[in-house]
């Protein structure tokens, strides 16, 4: 059974702009997708969400994808990185995604410790990266460093901004071609 498994942003929800869409269209194509609302969505914190995850996703295995929008995305890099030696997904999608505070310091919290790449590379068979080229809060330089650190290849798009509700995202088929591409479907 193929699992998507969705990890939204701060301040984000279950049903906020593109996911259900991308939700109806994964389980259309067979998937069993989960979409947790995270706790405290207004103040991501490793320490919450990334112990969140864990329980939504049980036991990771090749079936298993991950896709992340913006703070979603750090989460999940940290849960990958304590997962247990030999265990991995299949893929993980990366949405907005961003590699330091961005200067919030609400984010500080998920860079107290820096990040092991190369865990973090060993517990997926791949890495996909979607960034806007008029993000207002990540610049491109971080698609730079996931193709880098994790071989992620990197999609950018035109005049998405920061893929959410105030951007007018209703739909990005783009996070589910990236899924369907990873899982060989």
């Amino acid at each position: 059974m193929m699992r998507a498994i969705l990890i939204h942003g701060w301040d984000g929800y279950p049903e906020e702009g593109w996911f259900p869409k991308f939700k109806k269209d994964m389980e259309e194509q067979g998937f069993v997708v989960t979409i947790p609302a995270m706790e405290p969505a207004g103040a991501p914190q490793q320490a919450k969400w990334v112990p969140q995850l864990a329980g939504v996703v049980g036991v990771p295995d090749e079936d298993t994808y991950l896709v992340g929008h913006s703070a979603g995305c750090i989460t999940i890099l940290r849960y990958l990185e304590g997962l247990p030696e030999g265990a991995k997904v299949g893929g993980v999608v990366l949405v907005a995604g961003f590699t330091d505070p961005l200067g919030f310091e609400e984010l500080k919290n998920y860079f107290a410790t820096p990040i092991d790449w190369s865990k973090i590379r060993s517990k997926a068979d791949e890495f996909i990266a979607i960034h806007s080229d008029n993000d207002e809060y990540v610049p491109l330089s971080h698609a730079d460093v996931f193709k880098e650190r994790l071989g992620a290849e990197v999609v950018i798009l035109h005049d998405r901004k920061h893929f959410e509700d105030g951007s007018g995202i209703t739909d990005l088929p783009e996070a589910r071609d990236a899924v369907l591409r990873s899982a060989g479907v």
